[in-house]
Protein backbone atom coordinates (compact mmCIF):
# COMPACT_ATOMS: atom_id res chain seq x y z
CA UNK A 1 0.00 0.00 0.00
CA UNK A 2 1.31 3.63 -0.81
CA UNK A 3 2.42 5.49 2.03
CA UNK A 4 0.62 9.22 2.61
CA UNK A 5 2.49 12.16 3.37
CA UNK A 6 1.70 14.21 6.43
CA UNK A 7 -0.22 17.56 4.91
CA UNK A 8 -0.17 20.95 7.17
CA UNK A 9 -4.07 19.42 8.01
CA UNK A 10 -2.45 16.71 9.84
CA UNK A 11 -3.86 13.77 8.31
CA UNK A 12 -1.84 12.01 5.82
CA UNK A 13 -2.23 13.02 2.08
CA UNK A 14 -3.09 10.31 -0.64
CA UNK A 15 -2.38 11.82 -3.80
CA UNK A 16 -3.68 9.28 -6.41
CA UNK A 17 -2.94 11.67 -9.54
CA UNK A 18 -0.41 9.14 -10.53
CA UNK A 19 -2.17 6.44 -10.30
CA UNK A 20 -3.72 4.23 -13.82
CA UNK A 21 -7.59 4.81 -12.95
CA UNK A 22 -7.94 1.32 -12.59
CA UNK A 23 -6.11 1.05 -9.52
CA UNK A 24 -7.20 4.33 -7.34
CA UNK A 25 -10.19 3.05 -6.24
CA UNK A 26 -8.48 0.13 -4.56
CA UNK A 27 -5.80 1.76 -3.26
CA UNK A 28 -7.98 4.28 -1.29
CA UNK A 29 -10.29 1.96 -0.06
CA UNK A 30 -7.05 -0.28 1.22
CA UNK A 31 -5.63 3.60 3.01
CA UNK A 32 -9.01 3.78 4.21
CA UNK A 33 -8.81 -0.13 5.74
CA UNK A 34 -5.68 0.63 7.51
CA UNK A 35 -7.33 3.60 9.18
CA UNK A 36 -8.18 3.65 13.16
CA UNK A 37 -11.93 4.38 13.79
CA UNK A 38 -11.38 8.42 14.33
CA UNK A 39 -8.07 8.75 12.09
CA UNK A 40 -8.81 10.32 8.33
CA UNK A 41 -6.61 11.04 5.26
CA UNK A 42 -6.42 13.57 2.64
CA UNK A 43 -7.08 12.10 -1.04
CA UNK A 44 -5.72 14.66 -3.46
CA UNK A 45 -7.60 13.63 -7.07
CA UNK A 46 -7.60 15.29 -10.41
CA UNK A 47 -11.58 14.74 -10.75
CA UNK A 48 -14.17 15.00 -8.40
CA UNK A 49 -14.44 11.58 -6.65
CA UNK A 50 -18.61 12.26 -6.49
CA UNK A 51 -18.52 8.68 -7.80
CA UNK A 52 -16.07 7.26 -5.01
CA UNK A 53 -18.46 8.92 -2.34
CA UNK A 54 -21.60 7.05 -3.79
CA UNK A 55 -19.15 3.55 -3.16
CA UNK A 56 -18.27 4.55 0.31
CA UNK A 57 -21.65 5.50 1.13
CA UNK A 58 -22.90 2.26 -0.61
CA UNK A 59 -20.08 0.03 1.25
CA UNK A 60 -19.57 1.79 4.19
CA UNK A 61 -22.70 3.57 5.21
CA UNK A 62 -22.23 5.66 8.23
CA UNK A 63 -18.95 4.42 8.96
CA UNK A 64 -17.62 7.06 6.86
CA UNK A 65 -16.99 11.01 6.69
CA UNK A 66 -16.32 13.28 3.41
CA UNK A 67 -15.35 16.25 3.56
CA UNK A 68 -13.78 18.54 0.60
CA UNK A 69 -11.44 20.62 1.17
CA UNK A 70 -10.57 21.89 -2.37
CA UNK A 71 -13.16 21.73 -5.25
CA UNK A 72 -10.92 22.06 -8.56
CA UNK A 73 -9.79 22.86 -11.05
CA UNK A 74 -6.87 21.51 -11.18
CA UNK A 75 -7.30 19.24 -7.90
CA UNK A 76 -9.72 17.90 -5.73
CA UNK A 77 -9.04 17.45 -1.91
CA UNK A 78 -10.87 15.86 -0.19
CA UNK A 79 -10.87 14.72 3.97
CA UNK A 80 -11.88 10.91 4.23
CA UNK A 81 -12.05 9.69 8.04
CA UNK A 82 -12.88 6.50 9.54
CA UNK A 83 -15.36 6.94 12.11
CA UNK A 84 -15.28 6.23 16.24
CA UNK A 85 -17.90 4.14 17.50
CA UNK A 86 -21.22 6.01 17.75
CA UNK A 87 -20.54 8.96 15.15
CA UNK A 88 -23.17 10.09 12.82
CA UNK A 89 -21.68 10.66 9.75
CA UNK A 90 -22.13 10.30 5.99
CA UNK A 91 -25.59 12.05 6.58
CA UNK A 92 -27.14 15.23 4.70
CA UNK A 93 -25.27 18.53 5.45
CA UNK A 94 -22.23 16.20 6.72
CA UNK A 95 -19.83 17.10 4.09
CA UNK A 96 -21.91 14.51 1.30
CA UNK A 97 -21.50 15.91 -2.66
CA UNK A 98 -23.35 18.72 -2.46
CA UNK A 99 -24.64 17.94 0.59
CA UNK A 100 -26.57 15.11 -0.55
CA UNK A 101 -26.73 11.68 1.35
Amino acid sequence: MPKPTDPPEGAPELDVRGYPPAQRHPVIFATFHALEPGQAFILVNDHDPKPLYYQFAAEHAGRFEWEYLERGPAAWRVRIGKVASGGQPDAPGAGGPGGLP
